[in-house]
């Protein structure tokens, strides 16, 4: 496995370059096909890194496949595929800002953020302008692990978190001041749409359709043989507890990841279209999301 980012370039012989993230439900998706267990499936080069890493590498065109936000979609479809499977959407699973105190009006505040291309980030200002009062202050990107102890320890008035965060913000003192994802179902129906599977289109339309299948077929493989993906995800999750770990496969693993589907195009294409509304994003073509 490879540790360092590198852009790939010229034809394509080799294995495929991927990045990901080390989070459980990235390697417990990509277990079997990262392990050479799919007959006939395209090899993989992998490289870990966290998603705001990805959706800087999509943008300036590095690796052949990449786990990124669906809000960084406007900016790299020119050049990639989204891939009809293998990403993350779910419902009761949105990004959560937390605060010290319980209902703090977010008028004027500080607000760290994990990063500015996020889905989380289009689902907090989606939020913001329906419900905070007034304008929200300055926003500050930083890690996603150390938002957290940046809120207890007063340095910003609020963060958004995401990830495992969902089950641990108890452990810093933390209010749940909003879910975003409960606001964005309740003004849409429609499933929270947070991380995108995407290909060069380069590769060509007969490679983008085995690796649609090859990502479908690990995701089939990891849900029947849970522990066969175990060592994986625990050797890249080390300091996570392994009931947290679960949790996290469970709320983020589910049948958008085999298969996005009507409900999941919708969940994307209106995610994306709010935000576009809102000028935060540049708005789809029109056979943006379109997969050969």
């Amino acid at each position: 496995m490879s540790t360092d980012p590198r852009p790939s370039t010229g034809p394509q012989t080799g294995p495929l370059k991927i990045a990901y993230s080390p989070c459980p439900n990235d390697t417990f998706v990509f277990d079997a096909w990262a392990h050479g267990r799919i007959p006939g499936a395209p090899g993989l080069d992998v490289t870990f890194a966290d998603i705001d890493l990805t959706n800087g590498m999509a943008e300036r065109g590095e690796f052949d496949v990449l786990k990124v936000s669906y809000a960084v979609l406007p900016w790299v479809l020119e050049q990639y595929a989204l891939l009809p499977c293998g990403g993350a959407l779910g419902r009761g699973c949105g990004p959560l800002v937390l605060t010290r105190d319980a209902d703090v009006d977010l008028t004027g505040k500080t607000v760290a953020v994990p990063s500015e291309r996020s889905t989380a980030y289009l689902l907090f200002r989606l939020w913001a302008a329906d419900v905070v009062p007034g304008e929200v202050g300055e926003v500050v990107v930083m890690p996603f692990d150390q938002i957290m102890p940046a809120v207890r320890d007063g340095k910003v008035d609020a963060g958004l978190v995401i990830h495992e965060a969902r089950f641990t913000y108890q452990r810093y003192g933390l209010h749940k001041l909003a879910d975003m994802g409960e606001h964005w179902e309740a003004t849409t129906g429609l499933p929270i749409p947070l991380g995108a599977i995407i290909a060069k289109r380069s590769l060509g339309e007969e490679k983008l359709r085995a690796l649609a299948e090859a990502a479908r077929t690990s995701v089939r493989m990891a849900w029947d043989e849970p522990e066969a993906s175990r060592p994986y995800v625990t050797a890249h999750a080390q300091e996570m507890d392994p009931a947290v770990a679960d949790q996290h496969i469970g709320l983020y693993v589910n049948e958008f990841t085999a298969d996005l589907g009507e409900d999941g195009y919708a969940a994307v294409r209106g995610l994306l279209e709010r935000a576009a509304a809102e000028g935060l994003v540049p708005p789809l073509g029109r056979d943006a999301l379109s997969f050969p």
